[in-house]
């Protein structure tokens, strides 16, 4: 792009936040300025956001102030409309509401910097949220304003698309490799329910005569190599057992060589503990936790750990972040809600983490997610047929606004037993109806 075509926005005053959102939002097509003279002489694109009027500039917005502060503090938030969509922090320039700030909000996940009520896990419940109560959620807002403005402005914004299937392996095997005394346990339990069907598979799959169902990963890789697909498996390497943290030891043979086979084809990364302040007692903090369980990664693969996604999305602010920096990780999925499908920044694109109380730009870039099987299954309860509609719609909006496409799923939902062998044919139906060349 030549340096006329490039942005450029006039700003009363460059702050660590105006800067942060601008370059989020345009990335590298779009740069900012407190020079009023060369902004008025300026042959290319221009927007003014400032509480000055300049004439000669039709695109204004004007600062609701929320970018100018260094602190976090609970903001007056009233919504209108602007082109038949949400919008709030109002202003009175010519685009009625400071799109920045509202962008900024939003990203950052502002509102869950402020005191908040948890789930029964810990974590953040979306119907705090302005996405949620405003009826956005399934909806990247952010993407539908940076759009509408590109168009006022005359200026391109990148839509590239990406899709990238991703698989969290919470539990990598049902009953091979896990401990005579769990296996025993499982049967009788098994058949004082009444469930013989599993207990005649239990039977065989330790009897050598059928696979463990759980076992889905030829069957994954076989997809992937026919659609020329470049998934991610995240492995949870839990150190001890409880309703939480049910996959084999990470210590075990058949779980480092199933993790090697992997890291040789795809990208691996960490799947980190559930760290809760009412859990039983466990060795060390999170921080110590996390990196126990990435320097055991790493050694694994024989290679630096750079991506995670937290086990049961369990994301807290600025806690989870701060970790994941001061471990080396390079790349974070888990911005997504577990409760209900959407968008929980509101943004399809990836994007550099913002703290807020630092007030700064971090190196940890975010790679927001909106759909994942276990939350359309176990929490919102829909059917295959309504999954799907859902599924295809997120895809969509992605290829409609850009991004990288991460749907989350687990190799226990994927299996060929009758309770979940509709789920599988879907997700393969998807990926053929979508990523055939």
């Amino acid at each position: 792009m030549s340096a006329s075509n490039i942005l450029l926005i006039y700003a009363d005053k460059l702050t660590p936040r105006l800067e942060y959102i601008v370059s989020t939002l345009f990335q590298e097509q779009a740069r900012t300025t407190i020079d009023l003279e060369y902004f008025k002489k300026y042959e290319g694109p221009r927007l003014n956001y400032s509480s000055t009027n300049i004439s000669s500039i039709p695109c204004h917005i004007y600062p609701y102030g929320l970018l100018e502060q260094s602190n976090i503090c609970k903001q007056d938030i009233l919504f209108s409309k602007w082109k038949d969509h949400p919008a709030f922090f109002n202003t009175e320039g010519t685009i009625p509401f400071d799109l920045f700030s509202a962008a900024f909000y939003l990203i950052t996940r502002y509102e869950e910097w402020l005191p908040h009520q948890k789930d029964s896990y810990g974590r953040y419940l979306p119907e705090q949220s302005l996405a949620y109560q405003n009826g956005f959620l399934q909806f990247p807002l952010v993407n539908y304003w940076l759009d509408e403005l590109a168009k006022e402005l005359n200026v391109q914004v990148s839509r590239q698309f990406f899709f990238k299937p991703s698989y969290d392996i919470d539990i990598a095997y049902s009953y091979l490799h896990q401990s005579s005394f769990r296996n025993a346990l499982g049967y009788f339990k098994q058949l004082v329910n009444l469930k013989f069907n599993q207990v005649v598979e239990r039977l065989q799959v330790l009897a050598g005569t059928q696979n463990d169902p759980y076992y889905v990963y030829d069957w994954l890789h076989l997809l992937h190599e026919s659609l020329q697909l470049k998934p991610m498996y995240f492995f949870l390497l839990a150190s001890r057992r409880d309703a939480l943290h049910k996959n084999i030891s990470p210590n075990s043979g058949a779980m480092q060589l199933l993790i090697r086979d992997h890291a040789k084809k795809y990208t691996v990364g960490i799947h980190p503990s559930v760290i809760q302040h009412n859990s039983i007692p466990i060795t060390g903090t999170r921080e110590q936790v996390l990196e126990k369980e990435i320097k055991l990664l790493a050694e694994i693969i024989q290679e630096p750990v750079k991506n995670s996604r937290q086990h049961y999305i369990h994301l807290n602010f600025p806690e989870t972040y701060r970790a994941l920096v001061n471990s080396g990780v390079e790349a974070d999925y888990s911005m997504g809600y577990p409760q209900i499908n959407g968008f929980r920044a509101s943004f399809t694109k990836p994007f550099i983490w913002f703290d807020l109380v630092a007030n700064q730009p971090s190196p940890l870039v975010i790679y927001p997610f909106c759909y994942m099987d276990a939350t359309v299954i176990f929490n919102e309860k829909r059917t295959v047929a309504e999954a799907t509609k859902t599924l295809e719609d997120m895809y969509k909006l992605y290829q409609k606004y850009g991004g990288v496409f991460i749907p989350i799923f687990h190799n226990n939902f994927l299996t060929t037993q009758p309770v979940f062998i509709g789920w599988r044919n879907m997700y393969a139906d998807f990926l053929l109806k979508y990523c055939t060349k």
